[in-house]
C-alpha cells in the first residue's frame, strides 16, 4: 500500500510539472488568422503567385525602360507582404491570442528575422542589372528604417540606400510620398499587396468594398500595377467591421460571419 502511494505521488508530481504543449490553444481570439497564415506560409499556390507577379513585373520593366524620359526610371514597391514575409508575426498573434500592438510589431521588426517573399530579392537584382531603380515605399516607420535595412541586407536585396526608402513619418496615406518619388523618378511600375499601394483613389472604398473603383482600373492590373496575395490583413478588413474600430471579439466573430455570402 505504501509503495502504491509513493508511485501515485511521483506520477502526480511528474504530470503536474509537465509544461503545456506550445500549440495547445489557450486563447482563440486570433483563430480567424489560422488558415490564412497556413496558406500564406505553406501553400505552393501562394509561392507560385509571387513568382508569377515578379515575372510579370520583369516583363513590364523591360517594356517601359525603353520609353524616353527626362528622369531616371524607378519601380515603387511596398515592403510588408510584397517584398518581405512577416507571417511569423501573425503566428505569434495566433499563439498568444493577442491583437496587433505597436509594441509587438516593433519587437518583430527589431528581431530582423523576416524572410523575403519568393522572387523578391531576385527582382531587385534584376532591376539593378538593367538600370532601373527600386524605391521602397512602406508604412514601416522611419524609426524602423535601420532595422529594416539590416534585415534586408542579410537577405541580399539591392538598392539598400537610405535615399531609396520612403517610410512613414506621421501620415499613413502614401500619395504624398509617391508624389515625392515622382519628382525625382519616372515611376514605371508599382508593386504591392494592398490597393492603397498604387493610388490614392483606392483609399475610398465605400460600401461596395472598393469594387467600383477597382473595376475602373481593370486594365492597369498586370500592366502598371502588380498585386501580390495577402489574406492575412489589409484595408479590406475595415469593411468587415463597418469601418469602425471593434474590440469585442464576440461582435467581431458575428460581423465576420455576416460578411460571408452563402446560398
Amino acid at each position: 500500500m505504501i509503495r502504491l502511494l509513493i508511485i501515485l505521488t511521483i506520477s502526480a508530481s511528474l504530470f503536474g510539472c509537465n509544461p503545456k504543449p506550445k500549440n495547445q490553444p489557450t486563447n482563440l481570439s486570433q483563430e480567424n488568422l489560422v488558415l490564412a497564415t497556413i496558406w500564406f506560409q505553406h501553400s505552393p499556390e501562394a509561392r507560385a503567385l509571387y513568382f508569377q507577379g515578379f515575372n510579370i513585373a520583369k516583363e513590364r520593366v523591360m517594356e517601359f525602360k525603353k520609353l524616353k524620359s527626362d528622369k531616371p526610371k524607378a519601380v515603387v514597391v511596398d515592403l510588408d507582404e510584397t517584398m518581405i514575409d512577416n507571417s511569423p508575426f501573425q503566428g505569434r498573434m495566433i499563439e498568444t491570442g493577442s491583437p496587433f500592438t505597436v509594441e509587438l510589431w516593433d519587437e518583430w521588426v527589431n528581431k530582423q528575422e523576416a524572410r523575403a517573399t519568393p522572387g523578391a530579392v531576385e527582382f531587385t537584382q534584376f532591376c539593378q542589372a538593367v538600370g532601373v531603380d527600386v524605391i521602397y515605399l512602406s508604412n514601416r516607420t522611419v524609426g524602423q528604417q535601420e532595422a529594416t535595412m539590416a534585415n534586408m541586407q542579410k537577405l541580399g536585396f539591392a538598392y539598400l540606400n537610405p535615399s531609396n526608402f520612403y517610410l512613414k513619418e506621421t501620415i499613413s496615406g502614401k500619395e504624398p510620398r509617391r508624389i515625392a518619388v515622382s519628382e525625382k523618378f519616372e515611376i514605371i511600375l508599382l508593386l504591392g499587396d494592398n490597393l492603397n499601394d498604387f493610388a490614392e483613389c483606392f483609399e475610398k472604398r465605400e460600401t461596395d468594398w472598393g469594387h467600383s473603383v477597382t473595376d475602373q482600373f481593370r486594365e492597369e492590373f498586370g500592366r502598371k500595377f502588380v498585386v501580390f496575395p495577402n489574406p492575412l490583413y489589409g484595408e479590406w478588413e475595415k469593411n468587415v467591421y463597418g469601418n469602425q474600430r471593434v474590440t469585442d471579439e464576440q461582435l467581431k466573430f458575428k460581423m465576420r460571419r455576416e460578411a460571408i455570402k452563402s446560398f
